[in-house]
């Protein structure tokens, strides 16, 4: 198998840096040294890896985290900048709050949680979106659970990874023994286990329960550990109730609690205790959403169902029928979307810098659809049910992008 990833030239970072300065002003990721993968390159430098693919986090440089025996890195879906401002109830968040970076592109968790996981950018990873048409075995997959789109499985979800997924883990390139601390519903899931190859595994079903495992690992008499935490109900509750709703709010407030008891439990313990998210969110209304049924003559221009996600969404197009499909978003969505070549978001660096997944191009479709404001594009194929989804995530905007970090020195 070949690597996914050579490591790049001096002059190439610097180049990225600059053009990503100011991509991450327009609300695009800043993979020069202010997002998510800048910040695995810290936390992989100060764990012992020798891989230097990204710029370090200019918020937290490696040298500081190094001179903790434990790091902790504590992952809250869809805890974005704004939705941490806005609540009141996450005070112990707040006053710890170092600054803010950028996820990936898209803002979503199938290509961000893949970066915690394994120190990569999507343009490495190759993966795109939650939907995602995999030509290796010609189908269309939700990535995270392995399931199929379209059409029966043509494998068993336990025998895709090693089929679709070119990637070492992170934790296989660590000097120091790690941690993955992941909800019972996945922790064993075919997706997960192998993007914790070279970790230990820790499965928990309530929230006490994931903070009691951190305090356990942290408290034992070992030389050094990184401990890995993912925690979804914020995620859940922002999706079906809205960011802003009482449900959502509540689990905030739970968790920042629970992160104030942590945050005394772990003094003396020489460690680093850090907490960010995969993406932020934004609410879209039911008038707000596009329906491809709504646009039969858009919806037979395309050889198969979209993907990607509800905010930024993927388009396979015949060729001959490209300038046609063209002229109709343009003159039937252009109030809702911007339309791209995907060959220029990936020459612009939006999924990262190169080197490129070899399959990068395939997995983002002949064009890509990048939702403004509030707007979001869902089809439906036969059989699938439907449902309504007040919170999204995955486009450009900065409540979409911009996430925090909350950093603790115990």
């Amino acid at each position: 198998m070949r690597p996914a990833v050579t490591p790049l030239a001096a002059a190439n970072k610097q180049a990225f840096a600059r053009r990503h300065e100011l991509m991450s002003s327009t609300g695009l990721p800043d993979y020069g040294g202010g997002s998510i993968v800048n910040l695995m390159q810290s936390i992989a430098t100060a764990c012992g890896s020798s891989r230097t693919d990204y710029p370090p986090l200019a918020l937290l440089p490696a040298a500081q985290l190094a001179r903790a025996r434990h790091v902790v890195l504590i992952v809250v879906d869809g805890l974005g900048q704004r939705t941490l401002a806005r609540h009141a109830d996450s005070l112990h968040l707040q006053r710890h709050q170092l600054g803010s970076m950028t996820s990936v592109f898209p803002s979503t968790t199938a290509s961000a949680i893949t970066t915690f996981m394994t120190g990569l950018a999507p343009a490495q990873h190759g993966l795109t979106g939650w939907h995602m048409h995999l030509d290796e075995i010609d189908q269309t997959l939700a990535i995270l659970p392995l399931t199929p789109r379209d059409g029966p499985p043509r494998a068993l979800p336990e025998q895709l990874p090693e089929r679709l997924f070119e990637h070492p883990s992170l934790f296989q390139t660590l000097d120091r023994e790690s941690w993955v601390i992941a909800p019972q519903s996945i922790a064993g899931s075919p997706f997960n286990a192998w993007h914790a190859r070279g970790a230990q595994s820790i499965a928990y079903r309530t929230l006490p329960e994931l903070f009691a495992s951190i305090a356990e690992l942290t408290r034992e008499k070992v030389k050094s550990r990184y401990i890995y935490a993912y925690y979804p109900d914020l995620d859940t509750n922002s999706h079906r109730y809205g960011t802003d709703s009482r449900q959502a709010q509540h689990t905030l407030a739970e968790f920042d609690a629970h992160f104030g008891q942590l945050r005394r439990q772990l003094c003396g313990s020489n460690s680093w205790l850090l907490v960010t998210a995969d993406h932020g969110f934004i609410d879209s209304p039911r008038r707000r959403v596009i329906d491809l049924d709504d646009h039969p003559q858009l919806a037979a221009m395309l050889v198969r169902p979209l993907c990607g996600e509800r905010r930024v969404a993927y388009c396979y197009v015949a060729e001959a029928r490209r300038p046609a499909f063209e002229t109709y978003v343009r003159r039937h969505l252009g109030r809702a979307c911007h339309l791209y070549r995907s060959e220029q978001l990936i020459a612009a660096g939006w999924f990262g810098p190169p080197p490129y997944h070899r399959r990068l191009a395939s997995r983002a479709g002949d064009y890509t659809l990048v939702m403004k404001d509030n707007w979001t594009i869902k089809d439906w194929l036969a059989g699938e049910k439907r449902y309504t989804m007040i919170g999204v995530h995955g486009g450009t905007s900065d409540s979409e992008m911009r996430v925090p970090l909350i950093a603790m020195r115990a």
